[in-house]
């Protein structure tokens, strides 16, 4: 950077430094992270605490819960108040939640807890639009997706490594371990990253009040918000019900076996820079078409084989990975897309694209696990295929003029 100060554009054709860029894409991977830590060890979790099967649960949805709210109330504050101060104090707030969840000494604790954890993670959302702040508009792409390639590895590495480092340290371990490191990271946060101060002098009620406008307003952010909740749902879906289908009749995988299956699925990441290249180059319209194709492509070739066959295995990691580098693809190239609207709109814009797309992901858990029960994983996989291809229906319809500059009067 060529000063460790920002204002709401680089005054220049500023660069950002490759180390930058590894720091900040890390950065977003360890603190995601933090959010999936707990699933495969909620079982765990319960019987210690005294929670019974079915409250188990709230551990996961407490923890989104918390996330979701983060959007809508705590990332737009990225547009009010200097964005390093922001971070790092987000930061910090995710050490003394992985704190308390790691010494909970019963249920009731460990739930304000990952709560709070949840709330803390949007930390990564506040990240994602300060490196658009810092890179020049022609290569905004390919940064913004690097860094999301950091933010989806740290999604998908999360539960395989939680399972492994709780065979060695215990769950409570595995939050030691993470507000340890949430503590290094803070620091070297606050060393490194440049200072930012937002335009905006409203008060907070004022922004959030701002927000249901650019959200009413803003028809670009509303279609992208749509476009990556369709595929967010297929995405939260799959995951949701490929464990469970894994360690079923059909396959009858270890936990192991299924850890190595979620590795597999990490492949996808790789889609993140590539997407940004894509959309610097003006190829967003193309790549959101093939992207939504895909996701909805991943679901059909599960079918082509036999149930429980070698191939339809290898088919199963082949869809995983597919439907990884779709739903990053779009992932991307919607940030991309909203962050051109406007500098001291991009927390609240990107607050309100993740909180939308992130309630499609809740969505496509709960229809996935109903589907499950119902029909197994043809009935799962096949409402699956359905979600993107909604997403693509309505892509279809898309027309010009939607990348006016939202209007808050």
């Amino acid at each position: 950077m060529t000063s460790n100060v920002l204002g709401s554009e680089p005054a220049q054709e500023e660069t950002i430094s490759s180390a930058m860029i590894f720091l900040l894409a890390s950065a977003c991977g360890l603190v995601a992270a933090n959010l999936y830590y707990a699933q495969p060890l909620a079982g765990v979790i319960g019987a210690e605490l005294g929670l019974s099967a079915g409250a188990t649960g709230l551990i996961v949805t407490l923890t989104q819960i918390g996330y979701g709210l983060g959007l809508l109330f705590v990332v737009p504050l990225g547009d009010l108040i200097e964005n390093r101060k922001l971070i790092v104090t987000t930061v910090a707030m995710a050490v003394l939640a992985l704190v308390s969840a790691a010494m909970a000494p019963h249920a009731a604790p460990f739930l304000i807890a990952v709560f709070l954890v949840g709330i803390s993670s949007v930390a990564v959302q506040m990240i994602v639009p300060l490196a658009a702040h810092m890179t020049p508009n022609a290569i905004r792409g390919r940064v913004v997706g690097s860094i999301m390639s950091g933010l989806m590895v740290g999604i998908m590495l999360a539960r395989p490594i939680s399972s492994v480092l709780s065979e060695f340290v215990s769950w409570r371990g595995v939050f030691w371990i993470s507000a340890a490191v949430m503590a290094v990271l803070a620091v070297v946060l606050y060393q490194l990253l440049p200072r930012r101060v937002p335009d905006a002098k409203l008060p907070y009620s004022a922004l959030l009040a701002s927000m249901a406008k650019l959200a009413a307003n803003t028809r670009l952010l509303q279609r992208r918000a749509l476009y990556q909740a369709s595929m967010f749902s297929a995405f939260s879906l799959f995951w949701t019900v490929t464990p469970l289908y894994l360690s079923g009749p059909a396959f009858r995988l270890s936990q192991s076996e299924i850890a190595l299956f979620a590795l597999a699925g990490a492949a996808g990441a790789v889609a993140a820079p590539i997407a940004g290249r894509l959309a610097d180059r003006g190829w967003t319209w193309v790549a959101t078409f093939g992207a939504l194709l895909a996701g909805a492509s991943a679901f059909l070739i599960t079918h082509i084989a036999p149930e429980g066959s070698h191939l339809s295995l290898a088919l199963l990691v082949v869809a995983a990975i597919v439907l990884d580098f779709a739903v990053t693809t779009n992932l991307v190239l919607g940030q991309r897309a909203i962050f051109t609207l406007g500098a001291e709109f991009r927390s609240r814009l990107n607050g309100i694209f993740m909180a939308t797309f992130f309630m499609g992901g809740a969505a496509g858990s709960a229809l996935g696990g109903w589907a499950y029960s119902q029909g197994h994983w043809a009935a799962a996989s096949w409402l699956g295929f359905a979600l993107p291809a909604a997403g693509f229906v309505f892509f279809l319809t898309e027309r010009g003029g939607e990348k006016r500059k939202p209007k808050l009067g």
